[in-house]
């Protein structure tokens, strides 16, 4: 799609996503071009750098591996008799790099015994669940990915019949069953979003705004999931939470 969207002599790409975003920068290097990505996108070769990205390209992101070490950290405080936790990845997607070392550095500070599963694709799901029963795992966190993404109902269905806590970072997720979902405020995210493709449309280069990072989060927990896992939630999570569902 990015070519044909060159070929159309568009005025900016917005491109959302890893893969997207590398497809848009490969197809030209004079449209405009405003990412938005989890990964680092200095260390994906996206932007020169973080303050300059330099050439038609600028970023917005939520840096993936941060907010996942976030989400070990919630689930963690949340249910801390889980001394063993999981972790779904997918290591075929190009953020991934960085997220199981990340996981596990911060598995060690919190005395967590962590297993990152890899899920590459759908089928890999069952083995996933298989491996997590037989090594006792007590919560799952599950990753950022296309792949993981269109399956969050079934995984939270899976959760609630094997009685163990889980968390993502869609919505879906805890609307479907699942305990936590935390993520960047996507309202925020496309505001952010919006105003650099105004401010490229009126004549400013995008290699010459920095980088935009996500600072607003949601956090979003089911009480009714909660309860029916004998859970309580701390009470700082329950004031800190901006949706509840009960």
């Amino acid at each position: 799609m990015a070519p044909e969207l060159v070929r159309r002599k568009v005025s900016v790409i917005y491109a959302w996503g890893v893969p997207s975003s590398v497809a848009a920068k490969m197809a030209t290097t004079a449209i405009p071009i405003v990412f938005r990505i989890g990964a680092d996108p200095v260390e994906l070769g996206l932007v020169a750098s973080l303050n300059h990205p330099g050439s038609n390209v600028t970023d917005v992101t939520s840096l993936a591996g941060e907010l996942n070490v976030i989400r070990l950290e919630l689930i963690a405080e949340t249910v801390p008799a889980a001394k063993v936790v999981a972790a779904l990845v997918n290591p075929n997607e190009q953020n991934s790099g960085n997220l199981a070392p990340n996981l596990q550095k911060a598995a060690r500070e919190l005395g967590i015994e962590l297993h990152v599963l890899p899920v590459r694709t759908e089928g890999d799901f069952d083995s996933a669940f298989k491996i997590m029963r037989e090594r006792g795992v007590g919560a799952l966190v599950i990753s950022p990915d296309s792949v993981l993404d269109s399956r969050l109902a079934e995984s939270a269905a899976r959760l609630l019949r094997d009685r163990m806590p889980g968390i993502s970072w869609k919505r879906d997720f805890v609307l479907a069953g699942g305990l936590i979902s935390y993520a960047p405020n996507e309202l925020e995210m496309a505001r952010l979003v919006g105003d650099y493709i105004g401010r490229i449309l009126k004549g400013d280069k995008p290699g010459d705004l920095p980088l935009q990072q996500a600072a607003k989060f949601k956090l979003t927990i089911n009480l009714k999931t909660a309860e029916s896992l004998g859970i309580t939630f701390p009470t700082r999570l329950l004031v800190r939470a901006d949706e509840v569902i009960e």
